[in-house]
C-alpha cells in the first residue's frame, strides 16, 4: 500500500490548547477508593494517597482532569465531603447503586491535584440541588475569607482559595438515566442563571454546559440548539461526550467510528455557529469532549452487577482490561482530535484510575499502564502546539458506520518553541505495509530524532498486573528524511510518533 502525506507549515488549523488531553476521574466504582486513595497501601502516603499510581499520572502530563462526576454529581451534595472526616455522612449513590463514604472530598482532591500537577475542572449539581448550592460551592473553593463558605475552608486548614476557573454546569442532563433529568429549554435555562451568577463572581471562570450524552440520543442534535438559545451568551463550551466498543469484532469498522465522531463534532460546532448567527451573539462557544473512552468488554457484566447487588462501597466496576486492537483505536481518536482542534479545545479521558481507565491498581497490589496509557501519553508530551492540516493520499475502505475511510490516519503538529513537528500515524490496514512518502514543504533540514512504535502485536493482547509490559512501545524503524522528506515503510496494524527538528 502506498501513501503520500503533504505536510506545509503554512497549512495550519490553529494552536492547540493544552486542555484537549485532559482526564475526567468520577466517585465510581474504584477510581477514588482503591484507585487514587488507598489507606493503609505499602505506596499509601501520610494522607492515603497512593505514590505508585501518582507516578503514572504524573507522567502523563494532564493539564486539567474534571471531578466529582459524572453521572455521580448530579445528586451529590458537596458540602459531605467537608470537615472532620469521622463527622463526615455515609450516603447512597442512586447513580451507581453504591455507598459514599465521603472520605476523599474537594480539599483531599485539591491536595492530590496540586502533587499530581492537574488543574481542577469541578462540576456542581445541577440535578437533585441548583443555583444556590452551586454559588455556595464556588464560594468555599474560590473565595479568599471573609465570609460564611469561604471562612469554612480556611477552618478547615485550607487558607488559600483555589481559584477553579473552569466549571461543568452539571452532567449529561440529557439522559433520562440521570437523576433530576430536565427538558432542554429548563436545563438550558438553569445552566444560564448558574453561569450569570459564576460569571458574577468572576468573569474570568469558563463554564461548560451539558450537550448530548451520545450522537445516539432521540434528542441529537436538537438539544445542543435549544440549549444554547437560552445561554449562549454566558457559557464557553458545551459538552459532548461518546464510548466505543467493538462488539461485533469487525475491526476496520470499529476503526471508521473516529470518522464518525468526526461527523458528530461537525454537526455540533454548526449548532454552535448556527445559534451564534441567530442570536447576533459576539462570543464564541467551543466543545468540551469531557467523556471519551473505548467502553464494551464488562459493559453488559457491569449491568448486571449494578442490578443485583446491595449497596457495596467501592466495588469493582467498569473495570475494562484494555487490549492492542483499543490502544490502536484510542490513538487515532487522538488525532481526530487534534485535526478538530479548532473547535474541541478540551477533551478528557474517561476515567483516569481503574474506571474504564489507562491505569490500573490491584487492592493491596501493584499498579500497571494499560495499553491506551501510550497513545494518550504520547499524545500529552507531544501533541502540543500548532495543529497542521496534513494532506493524506492512501487507499480506502468503506464499513457500517463511515464510507472512504483512510487506512493511514497522520495527525500533525508544530511546536513553535522548539521547532519540532511530530507525526501521529496509525497504519490501519488488517494485513498490508504502508509505503510512505512525507513532504515537508516549508520546513528545512528535517532530521529525524526520535521514532517510537507499538506495533507486531496481536490484537486482542493487552497488559495486567502479573504481565504489565507485555504491550509497551518501543523504539522504530524502517523510516528516515531523504531529500528533505520522510519515507520508509511501517507495518499493518501499527502506531508511530516521528519527532522531527526542522529549521
Amino acid at each position: 500500500m502506498k501513501a503520500r502525506v503533504s505536510v506545509h507549515r503554512d497549512f495550519q488549523i490553529g494552536s492547540i490548547d493544552d486542555r484537549l488531553y485532559s482526564a475526567f476521574i468520577e466517585h465510581m466504582g474504584r477510581a477514588i477508593y482503591g484507585g487514587i486513595y488507598e489507606p493503609g497501601h505499602p505506596q499509601a502516603d501520610e494522607d492515603g494517597f497512593r505514590q505508585d499510581v501518582l507516578q503514572f499520572v504524573q507522567d502523563l502530563k494532564i493539564p486539567a482532569i474534571r471531578y466529582p462526576g459524572g453521572n455521580f454529581v448530579s445528586a451529590y451534595n458537596w458540602e459531605d465531603g467537608i470537615g472532620p472526616k469521622d463527622q463526615r455522612p455515609v450516603r447512597l449513590d442512586l447513580a451507581w447503586r453504591t455507598k459514599e463514604t465521603n472520605q476523599v472530598g474537594i480539599n483531599e482532591f485539591a491536595r492530590w491535584s496540586e502533587m499530581a500537577g492537574i488543574e481542577m475542572m469541578l462540576a456542581v449539581n445541577l440535578g437533585s440541588r441548583g443555583l444556590d448550592e452551586a454559588r455556595n460551592f464556588l464560594e468555599y473553593t474560590n473565595f479568599p475569607g471573609g465570609t460564611t463558605w469561604s471562612d469554612l475552608r480556611r477552618s478547615h486548614g485550607v487558607e488559600n482559595p483555589y481559584d477553579v476557573k473552569m466549571w461543568c454546569l452539571g452532567n449529561e442532563m440529557d439522559g433520562p438515566w440521570q437523576i433530576g433529568h430536565k427538558k432542554a429549554v429548563e436545563y438550558g435555562r438553569l445552566a444560564n442563571e448558574t453561569a450569570k451568577a459564576f460569571k458574577g463572581f468572576d468573569r474570568s471562570i469558563e463554564t461548560v454546559v451539558c450537550g448530548s450524552s451520545n450522537d445516539g440520543m432521540p434528542s441529537y442534535p436538537e438539544w445542543e440548539r435549544q440549549v444554547l438559545e437560552e445561554c449562549y451568551e454566558n457559557v464557553d463550551y458545551i459538552s459532548l461526550h461518546k464510548y466505543f466498543g467493538n462488539r461485533s469484532r469487525d475491526t476496520l469498522n470499529f476503526f471508521g467510528k473516529v470518522e464518525e465522531t468526526g461527523r458528530y463534532i461537525q454537526t455540533i460546532a454548526g449548532a454552535i455557529d448556527y445559534v451564534k448567527a441567530k442570536k447576533r451573539a459576539k462570543n464564541d462557544v467551543f466543545i468540551c469532549f469531557d467523556e471519551w473512552n473505548v467502553w464494551y468488554h464488562e459493559r453488559e457484566e457491569d449491568g448486571r452487577r449494578i442490578r443485583e447487588w446491595d449497596w457495596p462501597e467501592a466495588p469493582a466496576l467498569l473495570e475494562e482490561t484494555y487490549n492492542f486492537e483499543d490502544a490502536l483505536f484510542v490513538a487515532c481518536l487522538l488525532n481526530e482530535f487534534i485535526r478538530r482542534s479548532d473547535r474541541v479545545r478540551i477533551a478528557c479521558i474517561a476515567q483516569l484510575v481503574n474506571v474504564i481507565a489507562p491505569i490500573r491498581a490491584e487492592k493491596g497490589g501493584p499498579a500497571w499502564r494499560q495499553t491506551i496509557y501510550y497513545p494518550y501519553q504520547f499524545a500529552s508530551l507531544y501533541g502540543r502546539g500548532t495543529a497542521l492540516n496534513v494532506g493524506v493520499d492512501a487507499p480506502t475502505y468503506d464499513c457500517r458506520v463511515a464510507d472512504d475511510v483512510k487506512y493511514l490516519d497522520v495527525a500533525g503538529v508544530h511546536d513553535p518553541g522548539t521547532d519540532i513537528v511530530t507525526l501521529f500515524m496509525v497504519n490501519r490496514h488488517l494485513d498490508e505495509a504502508a509505503e510512505l512518502d512525507v513532504s515537508l514543504t516549508g520546513f528545512a533540514g528535517a532530521r529525524l530524532i526520535e521514532h517510537l512504535s507499538m506495533e507486531g502485536h496481536e490484537l486482542l493482547v493487552g497488559n495486567s498486573g502479573a504481565d504489565p509490559d507485555r504491550v509497551v512501545p518501543g523504539k522504530g524503524d524502517g523510516l528516515g528524511v531523504e531529500d528533505g522528506a520522510l519515507k520508509g515503510s511501517i507495518s499493518p496494524l501499527s502506531y508511530h510518533v516521528v519527532r522531527l527538528s526542522v529549521t
